[in-house]
């Protein structure tokens, strides 16, 4: 089975973006992976679409509502649909590799991507939305958002990836940083390859790669290292 994308959206025209071309684009293709984009606007009742209203107590902004969101929800995963529903938010639980892996292993997902000050709590509980943030910043919505974990999804895949090895090599895979990289030519403006990584001895260069990973986490996100230390 595929992984199976469906993303409800104002603007599905930004869909699928970046995802349609290299790697990903010809996985989409392949049908290794599939996306389907729905329009939130369709399921207004006028006829100017309206998908918003003021916020109930007053403020700045507007406020997706419920009774059309929801009625999005349910056509894109009628009742019964294994995939989980997401809602791409800054006040979500922060994305990780992790939550990317199990998505990855998975049927696919459903992905709500909010506008305006935000979704009506109350489709949030009844839809049983789980709220992803990306990053502690704010975006104009949620389209972005929803690309950048598509993107992390997607080249997880079977068979979207060249080199399988590249999926589990690499920053956060390990609860690490990844170490730096080097190639040709063997000197640059007077700065040469370290020679650990020419040397062929495969076990002092896995070595030197952990010891350069530890010293990254520990300088740039110590956090990391905090969270794999036992209690």
């Amino acid at each position: 089975m595929s992984f199976c994308a469906a993303v409800l959206t104002l603007y599905p025209e930004m869909f699928p973006g970046h995802l349609g071309i290299s790697l990903a684009g010809r996985a989409l293709e392949r049908g290794d992976w599939s996306l389907e984009t729905v329009q939130i606007r369709d399921f207004a009742t006028d006829r100017h679409r309206t998908v918003d209203d003021t916020p109930a107590g007053g403020g700045a902004g507007m406020v997706m509502r419920a009774d059309i969101l929801a009625r999005a929800i349910d056509h894109a995963a009628p009742q019964g649909d294994p995939r989980p529903k997401l809602l791409m938010s800054p006040r979500g639980k922060p994305l990780s590799q992790a939550r990317v892996r199990q998505l990855a292993s998975g049927p696919g997902a459903v992905i709500v991507c909010g506008r305006f000050e935000g979704v009506d709590q109350r489709v949030i509980e009844a839809r049983g939305l789980e709220e992803v943030s990306i990053g502690d910043y704010i975006l104009s919505g949620g389209e972005p958002a929803a690309l950048v974990l598509l993107d992390a999804v997607v080249r997880l895949l079977p068979g979207v990836m060249g080199n399988e090895a590249s999926g589990t090599e690499e920053s956060f895979e390990g609860g690490l940083l990844e170490h730096p990289h080097f190639t040709r030519p063997q000197e640059w403006e007077g700065r040469a390859i370290p020679e650990v990584l020419t040397s062929g001895n495969h076990a002092k260069v896995a070595a030197w790669r952990r010891e350069q990973a530890e010293r990254l986490t520990r300088e740039r996100r110590p956090d990391l290292l905090a969270v794999r230390l036992p209690d």
